[in-house]
């Protein structure tokens, strides 16, 4: 004898499988999940039915994360070639530009994840292309690390100021940068 605690109403087996209710319902719908019809014309979907999908759910091959994108700006063409070495081994898709106009393309087309800025580069500098990025609603939320030669209480003030994630000079060794690229990500993942 089937008992009350045995079925649920669509949203409640949408909620239990982790889905919406247009979802759900396109699948009782469709035949996908079998659903019974009350007198009154409501759907109820038995447990095993919420069963069924869930053991398909787990037997799902879990999907391949995308790989994030990290672009790197800076005038220093060696740079450019050494992060994009490094961070190509950690399996990170690498972009570059040379330049702060450079750079504003290449954020707006591409949305990376994270943006390592130089400060300083001729025509359009890093603080520029910073406050681009952490004024516009649809580029906000790509994370900013400032890396400069010129290290001083005053540059990493303004630039934190304009809106950069992270700080680091460009003495700090790869090592430690590479570290703080991964970290900054584990960070905006947690919050």
């Amino acid at each position: 004898m089937i008992q009350e605690r045995d079925f649920y109403t669509i949203p409640q087996a949408a909620r239990i499988c982790g889905v919406d209710r247009t979802t759900m319902w396109s699948w009782v719908k469709s035949g996908s999940v079998e659903a019974l019809v009350t007198p009154g014309g409501h759907h109820r979907i038995l447990q095993c039915e919420i069963d069924k999908l869930l053991k398909k759910a787990q037997a799902l091959p879990e999907k391949k994360s995308r790989a994030r994108t990290v672009l790197v700006v800076d005038d220093e063409p060696l740079v450019l070639k050494t992060f994009t070495r490094l961070l190509k081994r950690k399996n990170y898709q690498v972009e570059t530009a040379s330049d702060g106009f450079q750079a504003g393309m290449k954020v707006v087309q591409l949305k990376p994840d994270l943006v390592v800025l130089d400060l300083f580069m001729p025509g359009i500098d890093g603080f520029e292309v910073c406050r681009t990025i952490k004024t516009n609603p649809e580029l906000k939320s790509i994370l900013v690390i400032a890396m400069t030669g010129q290290d001083s209480p005053e540059n990493e003030s303004r630039i934190l100021g304009e809106g950069a994630d992270f700080y680091v000079t460009k003495t700090a060794n790869s090592r430690q940068i590479l570290d703080l690229i991964d970290s900054s990500f584990e960070v905006n993942d947690e919050s």
